[in-house]
């Protein structure tokens, strides 16, 4: 080896570690860390396979490091000025949280309500400033988003609308998808999907004058295909493929487009125990006698206990999707995907890259129910 060479490949490593550095220092949350040690890695692989030289190869690293640092998100916040921000869902969990760290940070907020008579309402009302608005939202209603629509424009005026964050979202009785009614297929895509598209195009021509953020909270499940979750999960891949498309069709804009896709977190949105039992009764209702033979209504009873097994593995402190959604807000160079929760990234990114067959293989050890059905325990 020529002293040129080694000197070179040294250098070149140096310069590698430097960016890499630069990277794990750029990276907001561990989602975008992971995602950037695994760019990188797989890439690594590839030229290894390739058979390059040592130099060849730390050349192209050393490159991709660089073109990451570029691209990848960073520190640097917009001052806030009071830029005005519309929070959907905001009666509990993440959009609850939001509302009152925009509001702490000195942002105007519009926290669009399902109820605003409700607990969750009274309560920004009482502990945010007189910047916080709360309005009377239901995403399904054309009507009430065209309202609070009006009630923004009236209020920022001049100032515009800097960010929407479309948070709304409800869940369903977690059972096979062959046993979820079809009324609750139309409920979670009524919210989960339409009423973020909905809300999407009545305040985009607001967001294209600012040059500002669309904020879609989906989930994990957008991309993990969870058993027993079959219409929450579809709602929310079709949410994220709606997101990555305008992303896309609104840089031309100046917007900027970011999906939130959270793990596991413990929220009001799975409901009470009245509504489980709501829920199982809707479940039972619709289906038709063989159906309900196949399967028995203990399995569908035993179900229930989901809701629990949910809350045990979810994750009881939030700040974590808060702090994500504030950085794609207020960053100046926001990632596109952020991925708070324990082990999301790397759940999505197994399910991503491997075989189908070994996925399939995972998720059912890890979320297969214990209960079988009656038909199924009978033949055995």
């Amino acid at each position: 080896m020529s002293p040129f060479f080694s000197e070179s490949a040294w250098l070149c490593l140096a310069a590698s570690a430097v960016l890499g550095g630069m990277l794990l220092y750029r990276s907001k949350s561990p989602g975008q860390l992971w995602s950037q040690v695994l760019c990188l890695a797989g890439l690594w692989g590839g030229i290894c396979l390739l058979g390059l030289s040592l130099l060849c190869s730390l050349l192209l690293l050393s490159l991709s490091c660089f073109l990451l640092c570029m691209c990848s998100s960073d520190q640097e916040f917009l001052p806030v000025d009071q830029k005005a921000v519309l929070v959907t869902g905001a009666d509990s969990g993440f959009g609850h949280g939001l509302a009152k760290h925009l509001d702490k940070l000195g942002f105007t907020v519009f926290a669009g309500v399902l109820d605003a008579k409700g607990s969750g309402a009274e309560e920004l009302r009482k502990t945010c400033s007189e910047r916080l608005s709360v309005l009377q939202m239901d995403v399904t209603k054309l009507e009430q988003i065209k309202d609070a629509h009006s009630k923004v424009m009236e209020k920022t005026q001049d100032k515009g609308l800097w960010a929407v964050v479309n948070n709304a979202g409800i869940f369903h009785f977690p059972i096979d998808g062959e046993l979820i009614p079809m009324t609750c297929y139309k409920k979670c895509m009524a919210v989960n999907f339409f009423g973020a598209v909905e809300v999407t195009k009545a305040f985009l021509p607001l967001l294209r004058k600012s040059k500002g953020r669309l904020v879609n909270v989906s989930s994990m499940g957008g991309k993990v295909p969870i058993q027993m979750m079959a219409a929450y999960c579809s709602t929310k891949a079709a949410l994220t493929m709606f997101s990555s498309i305008i992303r896309q069709e609104l840089c031309k804009w100046g917007v900027k487009v970011v999906i939130i896709q959270p793990g596991g977190f413990q929220t009001s949105i799975s409901g009470t125990p009245d509504i489980w039992n709501k829920m199982e009764k809707e479940t039972l209702d619709h289906l038709s006698q063989e159906t309900c033979d196949d399967y028995g209504q203990d399995y569908i009873h035993t179900q229930k206990n989901y809701f629990q097994k949910m809350k045990d593995h979810s994750y009881p402190d939030i700040s974590p999707v808060i702090g994500d959604i504030q950085h794609a807000i207020s960053s100046r160079n926001p990632s596109s995907f952020y991925f708070p929760g324990r082990l999301t990234h790397l759940w999505i990114c197994f399910t991503s890259c491997f075989p189908t067959g070994l996925v399939d293989y995972i998720l059912q050890k890890c979320f297969a129910p214990k209960h079988m059905p009656r038909a199924l325990r009978i033949s055995s």
